[in-house]
């Protein structure tokens, strides 16, 4: 595989960087370090998890994740990356997708011979590394599940082959690194101000974080703590405690709308273009069920990465950033399950801010206050001053 370089619009806000060939043993090594004889499994969802069986799913073309996942890591342990990092296992799963983002996992899963299986029972208790790829995240209740049993693993929900060449292609121990220059930089913010220009309109979003130490999604999972980690990894994230203001939302059928936030949390949509009814029924589900309009997360990429079209890269990419409304227990926040009506409403949906996702959208400014102090992070989704500094690029 030829080494890949980054898009223009990634050059222009970094420096030039290239990938090696994507290597699965080094990305297994480098993230979990694994200790000889560890088991790892892997888990794929599908709308019928049944398929799995015999591996009907690869002719299934509505399935290319998990395509991915059998050909890339299902085969590659087979053909001896087990055997070079001293890994047991390698077994494959299916569960039926869960349709949302974040949402519960069910109870059962299949494998590869049809054989119906309980999550509790015979898998989080018999494997110590799981990595997960799926259409829709599982990084909440895996999280909470491997708090519970004492495992490791990964998610990489919409892997896709860009995804395998750039962001999986990285030096994790240089992610790490970076990550953590912006995080030290970050720690301790009051609050933070996003500024939005769209059809000549302007709007600003606050999010109160109240002093916070910052975390980070780096990509290492090693020793024996239970922890799940996002792959790609490279972002800084608070989990605010309190956001006023507006910010402008795209729908998935791409209508916009302006959301007005108060006490912390979305109330209510105004239509901007599109399609009126979209955003009726988005009104619907933060009235029938408040939690869903939480503030949950304000995340910066840190990575130099091109866009993979897949917001679990996009969101990693240095200059862009992202809010997130919904549930939080993952990040250490407040909101888990128990905190919503209905459980089909207990997801966390990340709203990413990118030139490539929104284009007609401007963000002239993201500052960070901090004691007295006033930081200039973005302007227009290129690095400002004090980002600059952080990472030593030349003003």
């Amino acid at each position: 595989m030829r080494e890949r370089t980054l898009s223009p619009f990634t050059k222009a806000m970094s420096r030039d960087f290239s990938f090696p060939p994507f290597d699965l043993s080094r990305l297994l090594k480098t993230v979990f370090a694994p200790r000889p004889g560890e088991r790892i499994a892997l888990l794929i969802d599908l709308p019928d998890p049944r398929r799995v069986r015999d591996f009907g799913f690869l002719s299934d073309p509505s399935s290319s994740v998990q395509r991915l996942a059998h050909e890339v890591f299902f085969e590659g342990l087979r053909q001896g990356v087990s055997k070079e990092l001293g890994l047991r296992g390698g077994d494959l799963f299916a569960y039926e997708e869960t349709g949302g983002s974040n949402l519960e996992l069910p109870e059962e899963a299949f494998d590869v011979e049809g054989k119906r299986l309980l999550f509790d029972r015979d898998l989080y208790p018999n494997f110590d590394i799981l990595l997960c790829f799926s259409r829709f995240s599982a990084t909440a209740p895996l999280t909470a599940k491997a708090k519970a049993f004492g495992f490791r693993g990964a998610t990489m929900h919409g892997l896709n082959r860009t995804i395998l060449a750039t962001g999986l292609s990285v030096d994790y121990e240089q992610v790490s690194r970076q990550a953590e220059l912006l995080r030290r930089g970050l720690a301790g913010a009051d609050r933070f101000r996003i500024d939005y220009r769209i059809g000549g309109q302007d709007f600003s979003l606050t999010l109160e974080t109240a002093g916070a130490a910052a975390q980070k999604s780096h990509g290492l999972c090693r020793g024996e703590n239970p922890d799940i980690v996002n792959l790609p990894a490279g972002e800084v994230y608070f989990v605010p405690t309190g956001a006023e203001g507006d910010f402008p939302l795209r729908l998935e059928d791409g209508s916009l709308a302006i959301v007005r936030v108060s006490g912390g949390r979305a109330q209510a949509a105004r239509p901007f273009s599109g399609d009126p009814a979209r955003i009726a029924l988005y009104n619907r589900r933060l009235a029938e069920d408040p939690a869903a309009g939480a503030v949950g997360e304000l995340g910066f990429g840190t990575q130099e990465l091109p866009p993979s079209g897949q917001d679990i890269q996009d969101e990693k990419i240095l200059g862009t950033f992202h809010i997130a409304t919904g549930r939080s227990d993952h990040l250490g926040g407040p909101l888990g399950p128990s905190s919503f009506r209905h459980p089909r409403n207990a997801t966390h949906d990340d709203i990413l801010f990118a030139p490539f996702k929104s284009p007609e959208l401007r963000v002239p400014q993201v500052r960070m206050e901090r004691k007295e102090e006033t930081r200039i992070l973005l302007e227009d989704y290129r690095l400002g001053p004090y980002f600059r500094e952080l990472l030593g690029r030349a003003q």
